[in-house]
């Protein structure tokens, strides 16, 4: 279940000082803005605070800086600050690659804020802006999020554009770790899991040398990397490969905000099976609710378990609402589950295991598939948008 928003930040400084400025009526027209401008604040930022006498906004959409400069009142004393997002303060470095295994991206510039994703090492992305020791980015998914200084690369455009160029190797396995030398029982530079991405350097005894994008130096055993190209380049994958990666997750615990081996969230474990295979699709239920083929699994409202039999195939996509528990019809998507065949479906819930939507089976789950909503078919509709292979996007491959 996933329920990631940025809320609209409105922050109130040295109150007694501005008494003159009409904030009420301002956030009125920050939310009327929002609504129209900013709608998915996992997508889109927009930012408004008040100042001693000014009113600052900023945000990643052009639009809406534009339409909160154009409803500012000409005749009131306050100070209008606006800014599209990447900000200057940034000196050109407007690009970013994740250093550590997983980096965990969150709702709020601190360590204490909501988990909402995590990128995996390797993972380009956009930065927007800086806070403090934190980075607001956008991952290749589209999604924003503030992740630690000290968990990502930033870069300028002629060293991102090097960094993509450059051969590099991806980590295959579930779990590993990279070493000092090429010796696995020397000191260890960092923990592995499945996707992570690092440049090739050399190959020595049996070991592949690699540089982190913040240039520290490993060895990893060879027979754990693909060449990361190959990787990219791989067919279309089939519904037997994302089941089979799928599986591989079993028994990996539920974790909030989680996209990798170490823990998964619902949507995390569904674009985590994709990734894997060479396809991002969004990051959250709801988001992955709206792209692909629609499938009709319903019958007035309520799952028709002979509609799932019939209409779904392995690799599909289930979305599922907890509102319909309270008799809510309509409610926003909260859970998701890839299709197996046979009633059979793959989920992270309390952890990654098989269930079914059939009641006589030893693993049917009452409590998700009375909550069926709808489903989606992806693997049909790969390159059409927000489901995009790997080798044609453009952060992970340079486009020459």
């Amino acid at each position: 279940m996933k329920r990631c928003f940025f809320f609209l930040a409105i922050s109130l400084f040295n109150f007694s000082a501005f008494a003159q400025i009409d904030t009420i009526a301002y956030r009125a027209i920050a939310n009327s803005i929002q609504k129209k401008y900013a709608p998915d604040k996992r997508s889109v930022y927009f930012n408004v605070r008040f100042k001693a006498d000014s009113v600052l906004v900023e945000s990643t959409s052009e639009l809406a800086v534009k339409a909160f400069e154009k409803s500012f009142p000409e005749n009131v004393k306050a100070k209008l600050s606006a800014a599209v997002l990447p900000g200057k303060q940034l000196n050109d470095m407007f690009y970013g690659v994740t250093t550590i295994s997983v980096a965990n991206n969150r709702s709020q510039p601190f360590h204490g804020a909501e988990l909402m994703t995590q990128t995996l090492l390797g993972t380009p992305m956009q930065i927007l802006k800086k806070q403090g020791g934190f980075y607001l980015v956008k991952s290749p998914d589209g999604y924003l999020a503030w992740t630690d200084g000290g968990s990502i690369a930033p870069m300028n455009q002629t060293s991102f554009k090097l960094w993509q160029e450059a051969k590099k190797v991806v980590y295959i396995n579930d779990y590993g770790h990279a070493f000092a030398k090429p010796d696995a029982n020397v000191a260890r530079v960092s923990d592995l899991v499945a996707g992570n991405i690092l440049k090739f350097l050399s190959l020595e005894n049996g070991f592949v040398k690699v540089a982190f994008p913040d240039g520290r130096e490993a060895y990893i055993p060879a027979n754990q990397t693909a060449d990361y190209t190959t990787w990219l380049k791989r067919p279309l994958p089939t519904a037997d490969a994302i089941l089979k990666t799928a599986q591989t997750l079993i028994g990996v615990p539920y974790l909030w905000g989680g996209t990798s081996i170490k823990g998964v969230d619902c949507s995390g474990f569904t674009k985590t099976a994709y990734f894997l295979n060479g396809v991002v699709i969004p990051r959250d239920a709801s988001q992955q609710a709206l792209v692909g083929e629609k499938l009709d699994v319903l019958e007035n409202d309520s799952i028709s378990v002979e509609k799932c039999l019939k209409n779904l195939k392995p690799g599909d996509l289930m979305f599922f609402s907890a509102a319909k528990r309270r008799g809510v019809n309509n409610g926003r998507v909260s859970h998701t589950a890839i299709y197996m065949g046979n009633g059979e479906f793959i989920q992270s819930a309390g952890m990654v295991k098989i269930s079914s939507v059939l009641p006589t089976a030893a693993n049917y789950d009452e409590y998700q598939t009375k909550t069926l909503v709808g489903a989606r078919r992806i693997l049909t509709q790969i390159g059409q948008p927000e489901i995009t292979k790997l080798e044609k996007h453009d952060w992970y491959l340079s486009k020459k």
